[in-house]
């Protein structure tokens, strides 16, 4: 008897750094994908006591060889069907050319895989990857990647271009999807007029629901406050809300902005003065971990706050 076979139900390789106390990595996007549906399978490219913001650190870094032995523990029990791959820090060379082999073999199972990128090399003009690691992204992850979520400075070591401008941030994307991705989005860019507000710049080669725009940008007030594991969050949203919405950009962005913004509100609420003091103690730090699970219904039902407008 025929019929096509039923979809797969959501479930994600999420290959990231990990940290036992705070939020960073897959500590961001474990649990916000959980609660948007995903089966979430994480596998921990470093394990750490606490992020590196802090005064000290403690933990190990995963290898390449390890990481696909966890591949092959999988696909020796078939437990190797994934609808989307998400990897966000990958700190050596040797790890990266192993997640180039596991995106080709969950594609193999599944080709409609969805890959995911956040390419975590770097911010504020200052890489902490080693020098190889943007060709690397570039030649080896950006062809098997569908999503890829860089910051300004990301795009910028991705494609060799200065972006001082929308106009410069647009001719990143292009470049970026000559190189493979079908939707890229430069997650925090500071351009000339807009200091005071970080501009989002999205563009998809897909088209979109109704006839919509392909290429977007929101403006969101600057906190100014330093806290981390807010990429990892963003592009975790970014997928579970593309994944509702996959023919529409602008409502996935829209919907991924407003959850991070009421995570990030409330962290600074509650951080009081830690929030923007310029020491960086350990009280410091953990009072500006970002508060996950207090507002997982902001994450769940997020109350839009800003616009996607179109471009051009």
């Amino acid at each position: 008897m025929g019929g096509t076979a039923a979809p797969l139900p959501p479930r994600v390789l999420c290959i990231q750094s990990h940290v036992v106390s705070g939020y960073v990595g897959n500590k961001c996007a474990v649990f916000p994908l959980q609660l948007l549906g995903f089966d979430v399978d994480p596998v921990n490219s470093v394990q750490f006591s606490n992020h590196t913001g802090y005064p000290s650190w403690n933990g190990e870094i995963m290898d390449g060889a390890m990481l696909w032995r966890l591949v092959e523990g999988l696909e020796a029990n078939q437990l190797i069907r994934y609808t989307h791959l998400l990897t966000g820090y990958i700190g050596s060379p040797s790890l990266l050319r192993t997640v180039v082999r596991v995106a080709e073999k969950l594609q193999q199972y599944n080709p409609d895989l969805v890959y995911v990128c956040d390419p975590v090399m770097g911010d504020d003009g200052r890489l902490y990857v080693r020098p190889e690691m943007p060709a690397a992204f570039r030649d080896l992850i950006a062809p098997l990647a569908s999503i890829i979520t860089p910051n300004q400075f990301e795009a910028e070591q991705l494609t060799g271009l200065a972006i001082g401008s929308e106009r410069d941030a647009l001719e990143a994307c292009s470049a970026l999807h000559a190189r493979g991705p079908h939707t890229v989005v430069i997650t925090s860019s500071a351009l000339p007029g807009w200091e005071e507000h970080v501009t989002i710049l999205a563009s998809t080669a897909q088209a979109q629901r109704g006839g919509g725009a392909r290429q977007l940008r929101m403006r969101v007030p600057r906190v100014h406050a330093y806290f981390t594991g807010t990429g990892d969050l963003f592009t975790a949203l970014l997928l579970g809300w593309l994944h509702k919405h996959p023919d529409d950009l602008k409502t996935a962005l829209e919907a991924a902005v407003a959850g991070l913004q009421a995570v990030l509100r409330d962290t600074v609420a509650q951080a009081g003065a830690a929030a923007s003091a310029t020491e960086r103690t350990a009280a410091v730090c953990a009072a500006r971990e970002l508060r996950l699970v207090q507002n997982q219904g902001a994450i769940l039902q997020p109350q839009l706050m800003f616009t996607a407008e179109p471009i051009g």
